[in-house]
Parts: structure tokens; sequence; C-alpha cells
């Protein structure tokens, strides 16, 4: 069976690889194909739909005309904070910042913060444009609560110190086929994978 070339409007090595892990668990004949050259996005919308859809957009033009482009925006919700740093989540540490640095920054800010009052949740979401079905969004969410101090060497950004509900242990601490189950973009897939599945081509 011939492979859906999906196009990901991201140079994220990371993201490539979570998501063609999650197209792999959903049993779906797709291949995830990492943007060889992503343009210069301005994330500026003020959502997270907003957000995935520019950066498809902004992919598509470097593109075959029949090409399926995906792309995503997530971000992490404090409630201590005030749902920060929401869609500014890879800014949080500045624009110059890492994944490194934003993840020190969070930490340093919840350090007083009690158990109690740790809650937190992901959000994803996922933009798909086609030639034929034109443009669709996908969201998921995964609540959980931080961890007193990052845990945990897989995954990237936030990862080590979210704990989703349920669990003990950090999503950097899941193994991929648990964190393919239940992690926002898991959740998320698996909204694309329902309306994708019937109509992938023979």
């Amino acid at each position: 069976m011939n492979r859906l070339p999906l196009h990901l409007a991201t140079g994220n090595a990371h993201k490539a690889r979570e998501m063609q892990a999650l197209a792999d668990a959903s049993g779906l004949q797709v291949s995830v194909v990492a943007a060889a050259a992503m343009p210069a996005v301005a994330e500026d919308t003020g959502t997270f739909a907003g957000n995935a859809r520019k950066k498809a957009y902004a992919l598509l033009p470097l593109l075959l005309p029949d090409a399926w482009v995906l792309a995503d925006d997530s971000g992490l919700g404090v409630d201590a904070l005030g749902g920060a740093p929401g869609v500014e989540s890879a800014y949080f540490a500045g624009p110059a910042g890492d994944g490194a640095a934003n993840l020190h920054k969070l930490t340093e800010a919840m350090r007083n913060v009690p158990p109690e009052r740790r809650g937190a949740h992901f959000i994803c979401v996922l933009a798909l444009v086609t030639p034929a079905h034109g443009e669709l969004l996908f969201e998921g969410r995964c609540d959980g609560a931080l961890a007193m101090a990052p845990a945990g060497g897989n995954g990237f950004g936030y990862d080590p110190l979210f704990v989703p509900t349920g669990c003990t242990q950090t999503y950097a601490e899941l193994g991929d086929a648990e964190k393919c189950q239940l992690s926002h973009r898991a959740r998320a897939w698996g909204r694309l994978a329902e309306w994708l599945r019937p109509r992938l081509p023979a």
C-alpha cells in the first residue's frame, strides 16, 4: 500500500519523530515528512489554531500543488500563572530562548508553589490543508500537574515537568507507547486519524 506523505510544517526533528510514531501507532499508512526548509513564521495570532494555520500556509507554496500539509501549535497552560505560558510557550524565556531556557524559567517561577496549586494542561491544535478538502483543525488536550522538579530524558520542551492526570511520571519519563496514548498531541492526532482513515489512497 502506498503511504501518503504528510508534509510537516516544522524544522523540529523531535516533533517530526513524535508525529511519525503517532501515525504508526494508529496504523495509518502515512509518512510524516519534515520540512527541508521552513520559512520563518511569526506566531502572533494569539491562538493555537491561528498559529497552526499560519505555519501550514507558510509551507504550502514551497511544495507541489497536490501536497498535503500538516502543522501544529501546542503549548502549556499553568493554573497558578493564569494560563501562561499558553500560546507563548515557545518564547516563555524570550525570543532568543530555547526549550532548556523555557523549562528553567518555568521551574523557577513555580519553585515555591505547593503541589495542590500546580495544576496544568497541554493543548495541541493540528491544522491539515489538502487540495481537495481545504483546511481542517483537530484539537487535543491533556490535563495534569507540574512536578516539583524536572525529571526524565525523553521528549522535549516542558515534558520533564508535566505529569499527566493518572500518572506518577512526567511526559519525559514515559515511554513512547504510553505517550502515544495520552498526550495532547496524541489526542489531536486521534481525531485527525478518524477523519483521515477513510480518505487514504488505496
